[in-house]
């Protein structure tokens, strides 16, 4: 499969994760999305905050802000967060990064 094809697969799972989230009651802001390579490097090349393998430049990952119940959600052991992740894992996404909970990714190339 093309990378394009995965990217627009991406984006469709991407809208409906957030439409399921807000079914559920939670809210969601959006944090990275898009890491431009003149900003954050090519894929390898590690520059400002970003890996050096980062999906975001791949347009396959994005970074969500959960709010339950207007409280913005600090923490990775929140439950919601196992709620959307096991939904993101029911559509075909990747398995959560560790301590990064607000990041939802395709897997590509093995990377996530």
């Amino acid at each position: 499969m093309k990378l394009s094809q995965i990217q627009r697969a991406f984006t469709r799972m991407v809208a409906d994760l957030i439409q399921y989230a807000y079914e559920a009651g939670y809210e969601l802001t959006i944090g990275d999305a898009y890491r431009d390579h003149r900003v954050h490097g090519t894929m390898g090349q590690k520059q400002s905050y970003s890996a050096a393998n980062s999906n975001h430049k791949l347009r396959l990952a994005i970074d969500l802000n959960l709010w339950v119940d207007g409280d913005y959600v600090a923490t990775s052991e929140h439950p919601a967060w196992d709620d959307l992740h096991n939904y993101w894992l029911s559509i075909g996404g990747a398995e959560p990064v560790p301590k990064d909970a607000n990041h939802f990714s395709m897997e590509y190339r093995g990377r996530r």
